[in-house]
C-alpha cells in the first residue's frame, strides 16, 4: 500500500514539476530563451508531457520508486526498471494533468462567471449614470417646494 501511495505521490509531483517549468510566467524567460515551441529545445520544455518524461526520469532514482522490476539482472535490468518505471510515472503524471486540467477550467469558469456578473453590474451603473445626466433638471419627489 505504501508502493502504491509513492507512485501517485511521485507522479503527482512529476505532473506539478512539468507543469510548472512549462506553463507557469517563472519559467516563460527560460522558455523564450530556449526558442519557445518553434525550437526543438524550446518545446521541450513548453510541452507538459515531454517535461514529465525528463522529471520522471530525474524523480525514480532520487525518491526510489521503482514499481516496474524487470528480471533481467546487472546494469541492463537496472536501466530498463530506471526507463520503465520512469513511463509509467509520466503516464500517471499525464492523467493527473488531466484532472487538473478538469478543475482549473472549472475554477475557470467561475471566475469568469463572476467577472461577467461584475462587468454587467458596472454597465447597468455607467447606464444609470448617463441615464440621470440627460435628464433636465425636474422637481424631484424629495425636494421642497
Amino acid at each position: 500500500m505504501a508502493d502504491l501511495f509513492q507512485l501517485f505521490a511521485v507522479s503527482a509531483v512529476v505532473m506539478g514539476i512539468s507543469q510548472t517549468i512549462t506553463r507557469e510566467r517563472l519559467f516563460a524567460p527560460l522558455r523564450e530563451r530556449l526558442g519557445g515551441k518553434e525550437k526543438f529545445c524550446g518545446y521541450l520544455v513548453s510541452c507538459p508531457y515531454c517535461t514529465s518524461h525528463y522529471v520522471a526520469f530525474v524523480l525514480v532514482p532520487l525518491t526510489g520508486t521503482y514499481p516496474i522490476r524487470v528480471v533481467v539482472g546487472g546494469w541492463v535490468g537496472t536501466v530498463l526498471s530506471w526507463f520503465l518505471s520512469s513511463i509509467l510515472l509520466t503516464v500517471i503524471a499525464a492523467f493527473f494533468r488531466v484532472l487538473f486540467w478538469f478543475v482549473d477550467e472549472s475554477q475557470g469558469l467561475v471566475r469568469r462567471r463572476q467577472r461577467t456578473e461584475e462587468e454587467e453590474v458596472e454597465t447597468r451603473r455607467v447606464i444609470r449614470q448617463q441615464a440621470e445626466q440627460q435628464l433636465p433638471d425636474a422637481p424631484r419627489a424629495d425636494a421642497p417646494h
